[in-house]
């Protein structure tokens, strides 16, 4: 029988591939641990590498997250071990935390018109997508950066700008790229000392992307407000940028209900077409809240941001502790 190790705290999981498989779950993941098995279901928290993988039988990684980078691509497509991730499953929920977060900075320094407010994003995928759309929606002048999308799609190269442009017109930055560490695109500290230096007119920078885009001790120098959910070096966290942010939050942007059950059904459905089962997908009862909630203040009702926030500055030790065991919240759609 296929031997499955899973991290024990991927949600919707437990109980249903009894049926197909022996299931191993563990709350880590470690090179004993993936010895002896023939699939591995993780998180980011799981680094996927020779360190963890020489010598073990695993053919198949899943991952309940919308990026890779915590996967060695090149090792697992040297020794045939396929690889299945979660693209756009809390696309949703990590927009909820954008415009909460932003929401609760406009609510502190009384601007109550965002069509006077520039939001520039960077990073236009799954997440930036509907950040962008909702803030039009909201009232905002949005700006776009991302090259990647421009040099693929010379037909709407035109809807973007350059960074350094943006960072001088923008009065927000939002960042949802993800993590890539070189190439001619890569983000890893893409946040650093030039661009808040050309953000000299910018008031707020948003990371709910990947830790490591930021340079966590400039940012936390920079004259501005910061909303942070993803930091360098987690879970320990820079705690000068802990005590400079406006909004502080454990990683856990994208945790709605209905983005978890995404996340769990895509992993589900990448093993049914490997293995040729037929795992039953799990569903939320919960219904993600409609279109009257996108608007700054249905956003801010829907998710209490701050109470993240307040709990994160209290107990920082506790970050790991505060993600394992987040209540999901529901999820506004559009």
């Amino acid at each position: 029988m296929i031997h499955i190790v899973a991290e024990s705290h991927i949600p919707y999981l437990h109980g249903v591939l009894e049926p197909w498989a022996h299931v191993t779950y563990a709350p880590v993941i470690d090179a004993a641990t993936a010895h002896d098995a023939d699939v591995l279901l993780v998180r980011t928290r799981t680094h996927c590498d020779a360190a963890l993988l020489a010598g073990s039988r695993v053919r198949f990684i899943g991952t309940a997250t919308i990026g890779t980078d915590h996967i060695d691509m090149d090792y697992c497509r040297l020794h045939d071990i396929t690889v299945a991730n979660a693209p756009g499953c809390n696309a949703p929920a990590v927009a909820q935390w954008v415009l909460a977060a932003i929401g609760q900075w406009m609510r502190r320094h009384d601007e109550a018109d965002a069509h006077r407010l520039t939001l520039g994003v960077v990073g236009v995928g799954h997440v930036g997508s509907i950040v962008a759309r909702w803030a039009r929606q909201v009232g905002f002048n949005v700006l776009l950066n991302d090259p990647p999308r421009a040099s693929h799609s010379p037909g709407q190269a035109g809807a973007f700008i350059p960074l350094a442009q943006l960072a001088t017109q923008s009065h927000i930055i939002t960042f949802h790229t993800p993590l890539t560490m070189n190439g001619p695109y890569a983000t890893w500290h893409l946040c650093n000392e030039h661009l808040l230096s050309a953000a000299a007119h910018c008031r707020l920078i948003v990371n709910a992307a990947r830790g490591g885009i930021a340079i966590d001790p400039m940012l936390a120098q920079w004259h501005g407000d910061v909303a942070i959910d993803c930091w360098e070096n987690e879970p320990r966290l820079n705690i000068d940028l802990l005590k400079k942010a406006l909004v502080a939050t454990p990683h856990i942007a994208g945790y709605s209900a209905q983005g978890k059950a995404r996340a769990t059904a895509m992993l589900l459905q990448a093993l049914n077409t490997h293995f040729g089962w037929q795992v039953p997908l799990p569903v939320i009862d919960a219904p993600t809240a409609g279109a009257a909630h996108v608007t700054l203040d249905g956003i801010m009702a829907s998710y209490d941001i701050m109470a993240d926030t307040e709990a994160l500055k209290a107990e920082p030790t506790r970050f790991e502790t505060m993600r394992n065991t987040y209540h999901l919240r529901n999820e506004v759609s559009d």
